[in-house]
């Protein structure tokens, strides 16, 4: 087999296997009851009925203990179920990877940036600290708009980029996890500086034509936080509306 359909059918594999894991963990109490349900039915059919007559009839129950039983099962039942929390999966994620094109060394970085502030050295000092403890590595990437000297910064290229990386990891998204657009019941998009108007949100409503009734939120000028916090405003909304189906998208 050629080595992409190799890869075609691997994933097609995976792809399957963890949809059929997340039914069996959303329904394990299901499946469970109907399993011990088989069993019994399968014993009683082994068994047969004259021993199962006379197996009762050598028991002498007590009504008012039978109802005070079933009652106090029926409402442990009940209680466990209204105290329950529900579980919270992670279905799947994708991230945007940057064209080749945008990537920048360090040595380009600091040169742009020694001509850019060459009336500050100061400010270049500081960045070069900052890089060198930031942890970023040699293929580091950057807006198409940061490359340019002086840098042009502008809201038509800053929209442009937040439609790409969104949409990019969104359709990512969308074809390894088979869902549709229409699925999505909640939408949390957040961005730590970029807010336009429209926001962030209602532009990923438009392009996908999602549901008119969903739930959406845009959360933007929080600082890198709001990935977290989005995570966070994700899980206690998934708590209230069960069922339901949330896409967290966030760009920093």
């Amino acid at each position: 087999m050629p080595p992409i359909l190799s890869n075609f059918s691997n994933s097609m594999k995976l792809k399957y296997v963890k949809l059929g894991y997340q039914y069996l963990v959303n329904h394990i109490i299901t499946l469970t009851l109907i399993l011990l349900i088989v069993a019994i039915f399968i014993e009683v059919i082994s068994v047969g009925p004259y021993e199962i007559l006379n197996l009762l009839n050598s028991i002498n129950f007590d009504l008012v203990l039978i109802i005070y039983s079933s009652i106090l099962v029926i409402l442990i039942a009940i209680l466990y179920f209204m105290l329950k929390s529900p579980t919270i999966y992670l279905v799947d994620y994708a991230c945007f990877k940057p064209p080749v094109t945008c990537q920048v060394t360090f040595a380009t970085f600091m040169e742009h940036s020694k001509i850019i502030l060459q009336n500050n050295p100061k400010s270049v000092e500081f960045q070069m600290r900052i890089l060198e403890r930031s942890g970023l590595g040699e293929e580091t990437s950057l807006p198409p708009a940061i490359h340019y000297i002086p840098p042009k910064p502008t809201m038509e290229a800053a929209r442009g980029e937040a439609e790409l990386v969104i949409f990019s990891a969104l359709d990512t998204l969308f074809n390894q996890t088979s869902l549709k657009p229409s699925d999505i019941d909640i939408l949390i998009i957040n961005c730590s500086l970029f807010c336009p108007t429209p926001s962030l949100s209602a532009m990923v409503i438009n392009k996908y034509k999602l549901r008119s009734n969903i739930k959406s939120f845009n959360l933007s000028g929080m600082g890198c936080s709001a990935g977290l916090i989005s995570i966070d405003l994700a899980r206690d909304l998934l708590l209230v509306h069960r069922n339901s189906n949330a896409d967290n998208c966030g760009g920093f």
